[in-house]
């Protein structure tokens, strides 16, 4: 039987078979190699593997795509660490710190090159399909990127909005290693569209989960600092959640907060007595909680070996109960 920590060895070793350390020039895929090998959780691939041996034994045609979801969601955090101007990622130097922002850009696009080589190495009868997910995919985290930016325009951003955003940002990527490992493993259409939905809901929970650890997590677990999201105004679940269950008053210090307040650690220790108050981190933790569930039951929903089932499920309750 194969657990969580034996397919990200799995996956682990697929990262050193590509020799990202020894191809030339150094220069590009030097910081390949270190944002690949910088601590990830490998949570992407490690879904589709699980999802494929729902529907079969065999995850050997599941290898390259889930190794393709991996390179193309640390490309998105390569790039995302650029736009936002992060210092760190997993507890170490962003790659643009580490080197300068043309290298990070440059070794990024790369990584998207490399990602749809390995989409296009599926097998024959599931390529077309799988490749339409993953372009499909690829472009709405594009389009949740957007969005993410254009609410940094905003002086407001409603929960609709914010929770659409990080289904693009986020969730799609999750569900479409749900759906890419179940059509790898041969799942039906409807079977596949089930694995994707339970995704989807995993990936809306994993990302809140994240507004709530970036203020209320593990500094040292994390590998951020804490209430970074704060600090860069960011407006996520947390303040969009505060400002409509604030009276005037106490919305009005709220933006204040965020607008003026130039002490990082006084605006981030400001802000969270706030929330504190307004009880913000239980409803945002209730609400992961509904998305975490609905994710178990259309899994439940979805066929295939009940007992592989059983493994993805016990991934998502030790996802659902992370620190970091």
């Amino acid at each position: 039987m194969l657990y969580t920590d034996e397919l990200r060895e799995i996956i682990d070793r697929e990262v050193e078979k590509m020799n990202f350390a020894g191809r030339r020039p150094a220069e590009l895929y030097t910081p390949v190699n270190y944002i690949l090998s910088n601590g990830g959780k490998r949570i992407r691939p490690v879904i589709a593997l699980m999802a494929c041996r729902v529907f079969s034994d065999d995850i050997t045609h599941c290898l390259g795509p889930a190794m393709a979801i991996e390179l193309f969601h640390n490309f998105t955090l390569l790039h995302d660490d650029i736009m936002d101007n992060a210092d760190m990622r997993r507890g170490k130097l962003t790659v643009h710190k580490k080197w300068d922002e043309k290298t990070a850009i440059l070794s990024g696009d790369a990584m998207v090159v490399l990602a749809f080589d390995l989409i296009s190495s599926s097998r024959s009868d599931i390529l077309k399909p799988i490749l339409n997910i993953f372009n499909k995919t690829a472009l709405q985290v594009c389009e949740g990127q957007q969005l993410d930016m254009n609410f940094e325009q905003l002086a407001e951003v409603d929960e609709p909005a914010y929770m659409e955003m990080i289904k693009l940002k986020t969730s799609v990527l999750i569900a479409a290693a749900m759906q890419i490992g179940a059509l790898a493993g041969g799942a039906t259409e409807r079977q596949s569209e089930l694995m994707y939905r339970s995704g989807l809901n995993m990936g809306l929970a994993f990302q809140l989960q994240d507004d709530l650890l970036d203020l209320y997590g593990n500094v040292e677990e994390f590998g951020k600092t804490s209430g970074g999201d704060i600090i860069m105004n960011k407006k996520t679940i947390l303040l969009i959640r505060a400002l409509e269950k604030a009276d005037s008053q106490t919305a009005a210090q709220i933006k204040d907060l965020m607008e003026n307040e130039k002490d990082p650690g006084k605006k981030v220790q400001e802000v969270k007595k706030v929330f504190t108050l307004l009880d913000i981190e239980k409803d945002i933790r209730e609400k992961v909680s509904g998305y975490f569930k609905e994710a178990l039951e259309v899994l439940d929903a979805s066929g295939g070996n009940p007992e592989r089932k059983k493994e993805l499920a016990a991934l998502v309750e030790k996802v659902a109960g992370r620190t970091s």
